[in-house]
Parts: C-alpha cells; sequence; structure tokens
C-alpha cells in the first residue's frame, strides 16, 4: 500500500470528473513518478567549511574533521572557530553531531552549537544574536549577546559532546558522553550550521557528522519522539463500527479476498461483536474473486495469464489500444521479459505490440523509459532501473483493479475507483499534516503515508 501513495507531496488530484478511458491515466502518473527523487531529505553536513573560519586561530586536518588551536589568545575576539559545510538538514525528525575533546589544551574553552550564516567567526557560539553554544569551561549554556544560563556539567579531554536539533520538539539539545545534558527552545530563525570553536593553546578536536556511531544512541530519541506522536494519536478514539467499515472497504476495494474474510472473522469475536450486515458490503465487493486473482498474477510478472483472465472476463479492458491502462499492461510484458533476460523475445514483442503507443499522445515518455531497458548491461542500475522495481507491479495491479471496478453498473461515482476510503482520509491527512509543517516554517520530518504503512506492508502482500 505504500507504493499507491508515494509521498505526502505527491497527491493526486482526483477532484475532476472522470471517464472509465481515463482511470489509468491516474496510475501513469504514478509510473511517471518513479522517476523523482521521492527522498525528502536535505544534505547533511559532511565537512568542516575551511574557506569560512577563522584561519588564523585554528589548523584544520586534512580530513576537514580535526580542528587544534594554534595561537595564544590575548583578546575574546582571538577564538578559532568554525562552522560545517553545510547547514542542518531540516526535513527529519532529529539532526544531530558530535565532537570528541582530545585535548582540552590550557584553558578548555571549546565550545560547540549552532549559528546562521550570518554568524561572525571570530567569536564562541553563543556570544552573538542568532546562536547558541554550550561551553566547556563553566558548563554554561550561551544564547546571545549577554545570555547565558546555568546548563550542564563542564567538558574536558576524551570527553565526547553532541548538539542536536530536535525538530518535533521545537528544542535544542545537547549531550555529554552519550547522555542528554538539557535542552532548550529553539528560537533561532534561519539555517543552522553545527559550529565549533576553540580558545586556548593546544585545545583540539575531532567532528563526528554520523561517518562513524555516535556514541549518543540518536535512533532512541527517534523512537521516543515518535511514540510521544502515537500516543496522542492513540487517545483519539473511533466507535468500531465506523473504523471496521473503513478497514473493510479498503480491503474491499484491492481484492485482498482471503484478509476481508479473516477480517469479518475476527470482528464477529469482539467483545461486543460489530455487527455485520448485508448493508455493510459496498459496490466494491464487485467481482472480489476475479479482481483478487488479476492481482495475485500481476504481483508475480505472469502479465501473460493476466492478459488471458483478462481478455476472457473483461476484454473491454485490453481491447482498448488507446488507453493507459492497456499501455501499463504491455509496457509490464516488455518489463518481465528483460527482468529475465529474454531480450530477443523482448524486442520482438516491442515492434509487435510495443510500438503502437508510441504516436499515442501522452505516452512517448514511459514507452521510451520500456525500451530503454534494453541499453543498459545492468539496467537495474540505470536511470530506467525503477520499472524494474516490484512497485511499478503493483501500479498496474492498481490500474486493472481500478478499471475492472469501473465496469460495474451501478458504481455512481468513478472516483470511487480509485481510491478507498482510508485512503482519502489519508490524503487529507497529508495535506493538513502540510499545511501544519509550512507554519514551522518547513522544518521537521515530512509526513510520509508510506511510513505509516510500513507496518502493514507485510499483511497486504500475502493477502
Amino acid at each position: 500500500m505504500n507504493d499507491r501513495i508515494n509521498s505526502s507531496n505527491n497527491v493526486i488530484n482526483t477532484t475532476n470528473s472522470t471517464t472509465p478511458q481515463d482511470l489509468g491515466l491516474q496510475f501513469l502518473e504514478m509510473v511517471r513518478f518513479g522517476l523523482c527523487d521521492t527522498d525528502d531529505d536535505d544534505e547533511s553536513p559532511t565537512e568542516l567549511n575551511t574557506i569560512n573560519s577563522s584561519g588564523g586561530f585554528l589548523f584544520v586536518a586534512t580530513d576537514k574533521l580535526s580542528i587544534k588551536y594554534t595561537n595564544v589568545n590575548l583578546h575574546d575576539h582571538d577564538v578559532g572557530v568554525i562552522q560545517a559545510n553545510k547547514p542542518a538538514p531540516v526535513k527529519r525528525l532529529v539532526y544531530y553531531f558530535e565532537i570528541h575533546v582530545k585535548n582540552a589544551g590550557a584553558k578548555g574553552q571549546i565550545a560547540i552549537g549552532f549559528t546562521t550564516d550570518r554568524f561572525k567567526v571570530r567569536r564562541q557560539p553563543g556570544w552573538e544574536p542568532n546562536s547558541c553554544g554550550y561551553h566547556g569551561d563553566d558548563g554554561l549554556l550561551y544564547r546571545g549577546v549577554g545570555k547565558k544560563e546555568p546548563f550542564g556539567p563542564t567538558y574536558t579531554s576524551d570527553d565526547t559532546v553532541g548538539a542536536g536539533i530536535n525538530y518535533a520538539s521545537g528544542e535544542l539539545f545537547f549531550t555529554k558522553n552519550g547522555i542528554v545534558v538539557g535542552a532548550v527552545e529553539k528560537d533561532i530563525k534561519g539555517p543552522l550550521f553545527p559550529t565549533i570553536a576553540v580558545h586556548s593553546q593546544n585545545e583540539e578536536v575531532q567532528v563526528n557528522f554520523g561517518q562513524k556511531p555516535f556514541a549518543f544512541d540518536l535512533k532512541v530519541l527517534e523512537a521516543q519522539e515518535r511514540m510521544k506522536q502515537q500516543a496522542t494519536v492513540e487517545k483519539l478514539s473511533l466507535p468500531s463500527n465506523v473504523s471496521y467499515r473503513i478497514v473493510r472497504s479498503y480491503l474491499e476495494h484491492y481484492g485482498y479476498e482471503d484478509t476481508l474474510r479473516a477480517f469479518d472473522m475476527a470482528c464477529e469475536s469482539t467483545v461486543p461483536p460489530i455487527c455485520i450486515t448485508q448493508e455493510t458490503a459496498s459496490d466494491n465487493m464487485y467481482a472480489l474473486n476475479q479482481r483478487r486473482t488479476l492481482r495475485q498474477l500481476i504481483r508475480k510478472g505472469e502479465i501473460d495469464a493476466a492478459l488471458g483472465k483478462l481478455n476472457e472476463w473483461y476484454p473491454q479492458i485490453v481491447q482498448d489500444e488507446k488507453s493507459a491502462t492497456s499501455l501499463l499492461l504491455h509496457c509490464q510484458k516488455f518489463i518481465e521479459l528483460v527482468r529475465v533476460g529474454a531480450l530477443k523475445e523482448a524486442v520482438k514483442f516491442g515492434r509487435n505490440h510495443l510500438a503502437k503507443f508510441y504516436d499515442l499522445p501522452g505516452f512517448q515518455d514511459l514507452v521510451q523509459d520500456t525500451v530503454a531497458l534494453l541499453a543498459y548491461e545492468r539496467p537495474q542500475e540505470s536511470p530506467v532501473g525503477y520499472l524494474l522495481e516490484d512497485k511499478q507491479r503493483e501500479i498496474l495491479a492498481d490500474a486493472v483493479n481500478a478499471m475492472v471496478l469501473s465496469t460495474n453498473p451501478n458504481v455512481k461515482d468513478l472516483q470511487s475507483c480509485l481510491h478507498p476510503y482510508l485512503e482519502r482520509l489519508l490524503r487529507q491527512l497529508t495535506a493538513c499534516c502540510l499545511v501544519r509543517r509550512s507554519f514551522n516554517g518547513d522544518e521537521g520530518e515530512a509526513f510520509q503515508l508510506d511510513r505509516v504503512f510500513d507496518s502493514s506492508k507485510n499483511v497486504s502482500a500475502n493477502a
């Protein structure tokens, strides 16, 4: 199911009226989406920025991950400060980095924190506006000119100190030797750069941007934040019959007949039992067994068998050689031949059956990508390798399922053939989450429906 709704940023508009011949176009767009980069994460910092730093007061090793104070500090501004080469990514739940203090030097005036791109790299992080720093010599947290507060313990040689941004809670947090020291409100706007400072002779630190394991268990923090979110969701309650109908309609829609039967049996045994009446069944029960068979064949890559069943049961679907569904079926047949290495057969099939779609408006790009699989020795690793992924079978199975549902003479709204109520609700949830995230400066982990469905992926795949 997570492949049906690719991303929270890819909500297909299905509000306009749609004819049966056009239903496959919705799924054709989902195939095209396979070319897009669905990673909603920004690039993370990888090294220190040797161009924009107070170079006269520190030495940066050739790996651009280690710094050492090489001067004698006579003034407050004799600080060796350096930022990361990129700002902290904002489209994630938490960002974090660490430093290991190899040598605390003469005074241990080391600092770690975050600064903006306007920060003056001659001052400790936290000594200027729009910056925050946890300082090793006094354990104080500095958050702008004249703003300092007791925060945590001091740190010195052999200590590992970390700084992070918890976008879920809207806080900056700091750690020492794998333990959270404390957190403060993230009141700095704009992109934030991981920043390190050294300020006395022989101070030396090594930076870890994730190229090796952290001392702090970041996954535990992320799990805790997701548990908080889940706990909030679980506080919401729905009448059992409402949630039952929503889940049942989903199973009906996609033809998961065996799972539907097991679901009904489980609901009968609940206390109190959920009443299953004839009114509960919807138009999505139409051709349930046939739709299940077609889905299973397509998922296995048995396109010839699926085409045979369609010709027997619903010839109007495959005989329309100008429809998007027919195109998807023929493309998948070609793809399956390439998948098993039957390249000569693929060439013959392409000439005899696939070429006729090339001249149809809107179909050329998919035909080109499909045929391009032949040009690569290892097509899985090619730019068109997305076509060989299992999700393309799933998209085709959904397209065929929608077309079969559209043949039901009792269907009044063709949009119901595209998406069950559950997906419509989740699409609305996606839109709401995107708006809410925009109010927070587009910071924080993007809401992705595929992540929500990960836990149910195996259940639906075995249905």
